[in-house]
């Protein structure tokens, strides 16, 4: 039985992981993914980002347009996600618990999370490549900077 808790809170804890990135879509009053109100977002927090450096109006566009790409390719798997939360729910919810079945949808979306994750990580490093070492820098203290110093789960201040 401990195994089976362990399965559930790793299926869980590895959903949350996974849609963590997806804050960019979310929209608390469950309106849809705007693609054009998104990269309009993402352009300011790049223009914020580089703000007081020397990087020019062409480096901005390019590190805009290379994590917009990103988010949007991120995008692609949100359905893939959606259906293995579901899935999750409905073998949990069953009346029997088909362990496997719960194995095989969490192999599922830590697969989506690790293709998330190198599809993000490699758009980071493309940006990072447009940019100068102090212009690395400044952007992404600035972008780390962006909530005031709270979390990215929004849970308080650092310490």
């Amino acid at each position: 039985m401990a195994t089976l808790k362990t399965m559930i809170a790793a299926l869980l804890a590895g959903s949350l992981a996974a849609t963590a990135g997806s804050a960019a879509f979310a929209k608390a009053d469950g309106r849809a993914f705007d693609p054009v109100r998104a990269q309009e977002h993402l352009n300011r927090r790049v223009d914020k980002a580089l703000n007081g450096t020397d990087a020019t109006a062409e480096q901005k566009k390019q590190v805009a347009d290379i994590l917009g790409q990103a988010f949007k390719d991120k995008q692609a798997t949100r359905d893939q996600r959606e259906q293995n939360r579901k899935a999750l729910q409905e073998a949990l919810q069953g009346p029997t618990v088909d362990a496997a079945k719960i194995e095989a949808i969490r192999a599922q979306q830590m697969k989506i999370a690790d293709a998330d994750s190198q599809r993000f990580t490699k758009a980071l490093t493309d940006a990072a490549n447009v940019l100068t070492p102090a212009q690395r820098q400044a952007f992404f203290k600035s972008w780390d900077d962006r909530d005031g110093g709270r979390d990215h789960r929004g849970h308080g201040r650092r310490g």
